[in-house]
């Protein structure tokens, strides 16, 4: 009798590389493959990383992906045509977005907005019309509908169709027969309606959602149809699981079905498996730092739930979707360091898989960061990626002291030491935007870096912020195909109440519980979830009357408007620091479904005597101590828990290397993760010890 698959495998494509992970429950046993990621043809960076874990794919029980592709075709605007069908007269409603203008740009006098991503021309109306309660006002004319449709698709050539009627929040039903006319004359042609992604108002906001969902649906559909046809021929038996935004996991075939949900799905596997590590570890406040080739993402994580939004914007595009609440800047790894009027600037661009860092030598001559990291000695260039990758040290200083330090007039050292200081410095100000802006101190908080920059990046970031631990888990680069590891199925359904907050609406609203239900119940049955393992979670978005926006509340059955009122205004005081004595309002009714997939337990490492000896020792630059000095070199593999190490040292492993100075500290905990402090009289270090550590002796 053959034995049943096992083996569970992520992978997570992000804008440099493609990383994956295989865990074998039954042992414990942990790979991970990297390789570059493939812009041209992403599904077979995909499938490459696969073959590299040296996995079996008929032994595979679980598979789960988790990718950036919609967003990078957003960011870059290298997403599919889009044309759009609306109601008659309101063909501008792109065009006169909303008035506010974004915070960040509140100063800034030269700001323009994003330009809409369908032009005028390619925007129609069509008679037909429904109330705001969803009863019918004016009839769909389906007939104009599909003369639309042929103008946009014979006349301009369109691929892609958004289909967005004022109140389809409300009744589906024009959306629904459009869609389905649409599809029946033009049976090549992508067709994205806004009810499908959103049932909440905001006629504004709902159009943009469903023209960013048409407009990466063809890209989208393409490359999972790709990834999915290489996947079963090699092997794979079963579902392969997409990951959402707002966490959780959907089979590919929904995700086909609403691409958008997808859109920031790499980053949400990092913050699940941050979320994961809170809960098994019992830290109630932690930081997601994930730090790849082109980004830094975070995300606040209190008492094992990490934050999440619904209505959220991509480069200025509003989108109202569930999301985990992930504050992103362009810089990482890749970010480029460039002169700009005599100033040093890192980031926003990246030097991606191609051509990639100079230190690559394939074709890049702008230095990075990670040729930043080769000329202050962070890196090793004979062990880099493992030594699979071959890289030059001597290309990356040259290239700094052409580009960065001759303009400065600076040396090579300072140069590279200052692309490292600004990088330091835009990541703080992201995570203070999200925890000291937010009446958080991050000083009560763990900062968790992983990508395959974190752990060097972050025991820089955690001294600026004073956070007295930073935490680097196991397989680090892939931590985020890691969490990926940890999804459940999960999807969210949404309907705009707008319904006083009394015990009568309460009662009105099991109808709508109800039906919500139901359709969670098909799609469970839809994705084979096992009935043990469904389970329901019930939120209500409450403001005070007069509010534009509301906070989500939970809500159980048999709870009365009172006990809803008093979590909401517990919930306003932690949040904006005061509740009001006011009546509540119901603005939407939220179910999420979940289903409980089985999860890897966190395993236990040996003990070790806590005195590990170094592998070798490198000079480096000290930040703490401004001066080159000698870092002992240490092997992830061959440290057990309870080992210390005294600053400065350099940990290395395949895919990654953590880095920390004469100021901190590194304790093993009992899983292997490793948790970089900062030194403190308390410690118990004594002179002879520090003495002894520097240099790498022992």
């Amino acid at each position: 009798m053959t034995a049943a698959p096992q083996l569970k495998v992520a992978v997570d494509i992000g804008g440099t590389f493609v990383d994956a992970i295989s865990y074998d429950p039954a042992s414990g046993a942990i790979a991970v493959h990297k390789v570059s990621t493939t812009p041209e043809e992403p599904a077979r960076g995909v499938l490459a990383a696969v073959s590299g874990l040296g996995v079996g794919l008929g032994e595979v029980d679980s598979f789960a992906h988790g990718t950036t592709l919609g967003l990078n075709a957003i960011l870059q605007r290298n997403g599919s045509r889009v044309g759009i069908i609306t109601n008659e007269g309101f063909r501008d409603l792109l065009e006169i977005a909303r008035a506010a203008i974004p915070t960040e740009h509140m100063y800034d006098f030269s700001y323009q907005r994003p330009a809409p991503l369908v032009p005028r021309r390619h925007r129609l109306g069509v008679p037909g019309r429904l109330d705001a309660q969803g009863d019918e006002v004016t009839p769909l004319d389906l007939d104009a509908v599909e003369r639309a449709g042929r103008v946009l698709v014979e006349e301009h050539g369109l691929r892609s169709l958004a289909v967005a009627f004022l109140h389809s929040y409300a009744n589906p039903a024009h959306e629904q027969a459009a869609a389905e006319r649409l599809r029946a004359a033009f049976p090549g042609v992508a067709v994205s309606i806004s009810s499908d992604l959103t049932r909440e108002y905001r006629e504004y906001e709902r159009t943009s959602t469903v023209v960013l969902d048409a407009y990466i649906r063809p890209v989208l559909n393409d490359y999972i149809g790709a990834l999915e046809s290489g996947l079963v021929t090699a092997g794979l038996r079963t579902p392969l699981h997409i990951m959402r935004s707002g966490g959780g996991a959907m089979t590919a075939e929904l995700a086909r079905r609403a691409p958008l949900t997808t859109v920031l799905s790499g980053p949400a596997g990092g913050v699940v498996g941050t979320t994961f590590l809170s809960r098994e570890l019992g830290i109630d406040k932690i930081l997601s730092f994930d730090v790849g080739g082109t980004s830094v993402d975070s995300c606040v994580i209190e008492n094992g739930q990490p934050g999440e939004v619904h209505e959220a914007a991509i480069d200025g595009l509003p989108l109202l979707i569930p999301i985990f609440d992930i504050r992103t800047i362009g810089a990482g790894g890749g970010s480029i360091a460039w002169m700009d009027e005599g100033l040093l600037k890192v980031g926003p661009r990246s030097a991606g898989a191609v051509p990639g860092p100079v230190a690559y030598g394939k074709g890049g001559t702008e230095p990075t960061v990670t040729d930043a990291a080769f000329a202050l000695g962070y890196l090793d260039p004979a062990r880099f990626l493992g030594g699979q990758m071959e890289v030059s040290a001597d290309a990356a200083r040259a290239a700094i002291a052409e580009r960065i330090a001759a303009p400065l007039g600076m040396d090579t050292t300072s140069a590279a030491e200052s692309i490292f200081r600004i990088l330091t410095a835009r990541t703080v100000g992201a995570l203070r935007e999200i925890t000291i802006e937010r009446a958080l101190d991050p000083r009560e908080f763990t900062l968790l870096a992983f990508g395959g920059a974190g752990p060097l990046i972050g025991p820089m970031v955690g001294r600026e912020l004073e956070i007295d631990t930073t935490l680097v888990p196991r397989v680090p680069a892939a931590f985020s195909a890691f969490g990926m590891l940890m999804s459940d199925l999960e999807h969210e359904f949404a309907t705009t109440a707008l319904l006083p907050l009394d015990d009568d609406a309460l009662a009105r609203i099991e109808t709508r519980f109800a039906e919500l239900g139901r359709t969670a119940e098909e799609l469970f049955d839809e994705q084979g979830v096992p009935v043990v393992q469904r389970r329901l979670v019930r939120t209500l978005d409450v403001r005070y009357r007069g509010q534009e926006h509301a906070l989500p509340v939970q809500y159980a059955p048999g709870d009365t408007a009172a006990e809803i009122l008093a979590r909401f205004n517990a919930l306003h005081l932690s949040r904006h620091g005061h509740a009001m004595d006011e009546e509540g309002q119901i603005l939407s009714i939220r179910l999420r479904s979940i289903g409980e997939q089985p999860k890897p337990p966190l395993s236990m490492i040996p003990a070790g005597d806590g005195a590990p000896r170094p592998s070798g020792s490198r000079d480096a630059w000290d930040v703490a101590a401004s001066e080159w000095r000698g870092f002992a070199v240490y092997e992830r593999d061959e440290l057990r828990a309870g080992d210390r190490i005294v600053g400065p040292a350099v940990v290395e492993e395949g895919t990654s290397t953590t880095v920390f100075f004469s100021d901190q500290h590194l304790i093993v905990d009992d899983y292997g993760n490793l948790a970089i402090r900062r030194l403190a009289p308390a410690d118990g270090v004594s002179d002879d010890e520090l003495a002894a550590t520097a240099g790498g002796a022992r």
